[in-house]
């Protein structure tokens, strides 16, 4: 099972994936909005697999819920970086990790464009719940 990290550029946010296949099986999904263009995000996940995130300073994160506001994207607010997206169905966190900010990111495969926008809100959780983490920690405060 490969074992990736990464994180923000300041460091704040670091993150720790664990997927069940080879890593170059994975085609980042690169979301067509607005928000998501702009970061230049590309998200990868894995049901079976797990996603931990750990924030040294909570102050220096922002979740930011844009589109439909069913999920949260997450930002650390002292550097900028977009870490991925959580949505939150009762006390299950289901996550998504931007590809970028693996520290070896050039080993998925190519991107693949996706528009969720075109998806109704209840589509997407749908479409979340069967292909993002369902495994996501989140710890507070320095490692």
């Amino acid at each position: 099972m490969p074992h990736l990290s990464g994180g923000c550029h300041c460091g704040n946010i670091l993150v720790e994936v664990d997927l069940p296949q080879e890593v170059g099986t994975y085609r980042p999904r690169a979301c067509d909005c607005t928000f998501c263009s702009k970061h230049v995000a590309a998200y990868i996940s894995d049901p079976r697999g797990s996603l931990r995130i750990q924030i040294k300073a909570e102050r220096d994160s922002r979740m930011y819920r844009q589109g439909s506001g069913a999920a949260e994207c997450l930002l650390c607010a002292s550097c900028g970086v977009l870490i991925g997206a959580l949505y939150r169905s009762g006390n299950q966190v289901y996550g998504v990790v931007n590809a970028r900010v693996i520290d070896t990111p050039g080993r998925f495969g190519e991107d693949q464009p996706v528009s969720p926008q075109a998806l109704t809100e209840s589509d997407k959780i749908g479409r979340w719940q069967s292909i993002w983490f369902a495994d996501v920690s989140l710890a507070y405060g320095a490692a």
